[in-house]
């Protein structure tokens, strides 16, 4: 297993898929700071327009700015008083970015590794390596290879944005940046554990990369209807629970500071990544290679 991770992360980096991925990323990231920055920017020259006009005090202005910020960061955290407390010295692009990312990221996993299986199942070159290593280990060497890689894309990532957002709020302290660094990265890497996993299952169902790639954005769609169906019923509903189903629902504790709040959605990706790569095994088990 571990001779397979290496070769597939060397395969990885020195065919330039890696360079082409964190390109992909930092376009996408670079598009929502730019923008979130301007809207940022913009609703804070209205307010303090409005303010002045009216014959507002700095001190006033300060205030009202003071509210803006609390009622953003209400809504991110669905106004959960621990995580507005433990967030409320984080800059507000870069919750929002994070926010954002979580709908980037499933679609971005799936293009990074809808080939990691497929691509040799289709061209039969994968009985070379089941014929050296057991089908497990073939298995398990790729789904790490795949998120070692997304670990460090996200690392680099994830650094740019807390600098930017230290440029631009300087009273933002360098501690609390690498701690909420820290932070973001892991929740970010919690949550994208699953759909790595996801994506090993669907790989290995097909033997056409292309035809594994449509099928795990069918998967991800469904996910995603679920998680917005349950959410909009009412709660007499019994379509409410069809939201349990999918990853993207337990989400919105990642950053919560109460590590029994964390573990619980940490748990709930651990158990999906398990049952994807359980199914991913299971086929790869039964295929004739």
């Amino acid at each position: 297993m571990v001779v397979i991770w290496a070769a597939e992360l060397r395969r990885a980096v020195r065919s330039g898929r890696a360079l082409v991925l964190l390109g992909l990323y930092s376009m996408f990231s670079a598009l929502v700071l730019l923008v979130v920055g301007f809207v940022t920017r913009e609703l804070q020259t209205q307010v303090n327009d409005k303010l002045m006009a009216a014959g507002a005090d700095a001190e006033a202005t300060a205030r009202a700015a003071d509210e803006m910020h609390q009622g953003v960061l209400g809504f991110l955290t669905s106004n959960d008083t621990a995580m507005m407390q433990a967030l409320s010295q984080v800059p507000i692009v870069v919750l929002v970015v994070f926010k954002i990312t979580l709908f980037f990221l499933p679609a971005y996993i799936a293009l990074m590794g809808f080939d990691q299986v497929s691509g040799e199942v289709g061209p039969r070159s994968i009985r070379y390596l089941t014929v050296r290593a057991r089908r497990s280990s073939v298995l398990m060497g790729k789904f790490l290879s795949q998120a070692t890689l997304l670990l460090g894309l996200v690392l680099i990532i994830d650094l740019a944005i807390f600098v930017y957002a230290r440029i631009l709020n300087p009273d933002f302290a360098m501690g609390l940046l690498v701690v909420n660094l820290l932070k973001f990265w892991g929740a970010t890497i919690v949550f994208s554990l699953a759909y790595v996993a996801l994506t090993t299952l669907c790989s290995s169902l097909f033997r056409s990369p292309a035809v594994s790639l449509v099928f795990n954005f069918i998967l991800l769609f469904v996910f995603w209807l679920m998680d917005s169906v349950g959410r909009a019923v009412a709660d007499t509903s019994l379509l409410r629970f069809v939201r349990y189903l999918s990853p993207s629902y337990y989400s919105g504790n990642l950053l919560h500071p109460q590590l029994a709040e964390f573990a619980s959605s940490g748990a709930a990706y651990a158990a999906f990544a398990a049952i994807f790569l359980g199914g991913a095994y299971g086929v790869l088990r039964a295929r004739d290679l």
